[in-house]
């Protein structure tokens, strides 16, 4: 399914949901402006035989982080540690005491594993869901599973009670918007694809209230459901009437939808208790192997640690955070050292749209002729399929060596389009990206959900997912130079 979520797509979107996470001082058009950046390109002469031959070099060594990582001493490490990780803390959404106990216990935790290790201060946003409920009144009595939207604003204490208009698309409410005042809009769009799906959920509070809706209830973006609901992050249009918004399953959706067809008056009482509280003060948690002899120079690995306020955020994206951990773990194991220094970022507030990274970004972009590659895994720890990247040609040729020396595990695939939220203004830059891309199938089944939970993860796919990770940052790291970027 992930394979769906291209960079075309996403890149624009999430640019939309970062920087209109501002500040209320700026204006949105203020928000949505590129970086004023240049990048000098450092294209390198280096021709395929001698990349090759450099590469080659590390055969050996690549096989010694596979054998340790997936047959050795740290067998189901990564595993372990996110099953206590999360069975500790539990979910960790933006502004909450979970969150800060979250990165005092990977703090702690990755200084007891002897790297270097340290926070860096950001500001995030504070959304509290509080109590909520829904109820179908007419035309029978239903309890509906729901879950507000980030950014929701909440109803009054009494509840948001108004009959139901259902519709399956934007274009549809357009056609039918002298319906919709003063009613609960339902959204019951099937699901495309999460890239493209996604707008209901995003902007769909804002498109009803434009035609008079006073609650909006949007269906789950996800192709599976057993009766969960799935919340996420919603944006507000500026200018438009803030209204309640939740998402309800994909079943209790299909069932007012048949309901309506069958010219049924519905009427859904919604209470939800959401506020948006000041923002609040959070950490990037920061560990690292410096470099021997660039200590200045970069590998970023990273994974957001927090996530929303339902299931444990196993999957997203504390499997992420643990091969980033890990990756470094299985390097100072073996004691290699690279030329360049490996940072493992573990990004906060990620979910309310890559506020944490995009204050990183504004803190180290004076310095960025020294990152020399930026790495995401935010699609899940399932099995390694192979690496998406997004670079220069001759960063390319050399990432297609690189990736071979994962033959041992049948991963050497190097796809295009690396993604993710908390890279993207660097590969924006000009920094070669990467991503892992896994066997994703199942992912938007659990994605935002009580579903997210150590249930979903497998010990030898982490395993799987770290030696890739681990191999790939540390040859990059310790090659002569520096990958070339785009000019």
């Amino acid at each position: 399914m992930a394979l769906e979520v291209k960079v075309a797509f996403l890149l624009p979107l999430f640019m939309i949901v970062m920087l209109s996470l501002g500040s209320d001082s700026h204006t949105l058009s203020e928000r949505f402006r590129s970086p004023a950046i240049r990048v000098v390109s450092n294209e390198t002469t280096k021709k395929a035989p001698d990349v090759a031959a450099e590469v080659g070099r590390y055969e050996d060594v690549a096989k010694r982080i596979i054998e340790l990582a997936v047959f050795g001493a740290a067998q189901n490490r990564s595993y372990r540690r996110l099953a206590d990780f999360t069975d500790t803390i539990g979910n960790r959404v933006s502004g909450s005491r979970n969150l800060e106990m979250a990165i005092k216990y990977m703090y702690t935790a990755m200084k007891q594993d002897g790297l270097d290790v340290h926070l860096e201060p950001v500001k995030i946003p504070h959304w509290v869901r509080g109590k909520e409920s829904a109820e179908m009144i007419m035309p029978r009595a239903k309890s509906l599973a729901i879950l507000g939207l980030g950014s929701s604003v909440g109803t009054p204490p009494e509840g948001v009670e108004a009959e139901v208009l259902v519709v399956q698309s934007f274009e549809e409410l357009k056609r039918r918007a002298s319906e919709a005042t003063g009613r609960i809009v339902v959204f019951n769009q099937p699901f495309i694809s999460y890239s493209e799906t996604v707008a209901y959920r995003a902007f769909g509070a804002s498109e009803a209230a434009k035609v008079g809706a006073v609650a909006t209830l949007i269906r789950s973006v996800t192709p599976f459901s057993i009766n969960s609901p799935h919340t996420g992050l919603q944006i507000y249009q500026d200018g438009v009437k803030r209204i309640p918004t939740a998402c309800i399953t994909v079943e209790d959706a299909e069932l007012m939808w048949r309901l309506a067809q069958n010219k049924q008056k519905i009427v859904v009482r919604l209470i939800m208790g959401a506020q948006t509280l000041p923002d609040a003060d959070s950490f990037n948690t920061v560990a690292e192997i410096r470099g021997w002899q660039h200590p200045e120079q970069v590998v970023l690995l990273s994974g957001h640690l927090d996530s929303w306020d339902v299931g444990q955020g196993a999957m997203d994206d504390g499997g992420g955070v643990m091969i980033s951990w890990e990756a470094l773990s299985l390097i100072k194991d073996l004691g290699l050292r690279p030329r360049r220094t490996l940072r493992a970022v573990l990004w906060t507030g990620e979910e309310q749209g890559g506020v944490g990274a995009q204050q990183y970004f504004n803190l180290h972009k004076e310095n960025i002729s020294n990152f020399d590659l930026v790495m995401e895994s935010d699609l899940g720890t399932f099995t390694p399929m192979g690496l998406q990247f997004l670079g220069s040609e001759a960063a390319r040729k050399v990432m297609e060596e690189v990736i071979k020396l994962l033959a041992p595990i049948n991963v050497t695939k190097l796809e295009t389009d690396a993604e993710g939220t908390d890279i993207f203004l660097w590969m924006q830059a000009g920094i070669p990206g990467a991503s892992l891309h896994v066997a994703d199938s199942r992912y938007f089944w659990f994605h935002h959900s009580e579903g997210d939970t150590m249930t979903v993860q497998d010990p030898h796919d982490m395993d799987l997912c770290s030696a890739l990770w681990a191999v790939v940052a540390y040859v990059v790291a310790d090659l002569e130079d520096m990958l070339a970027r785009r000019p």
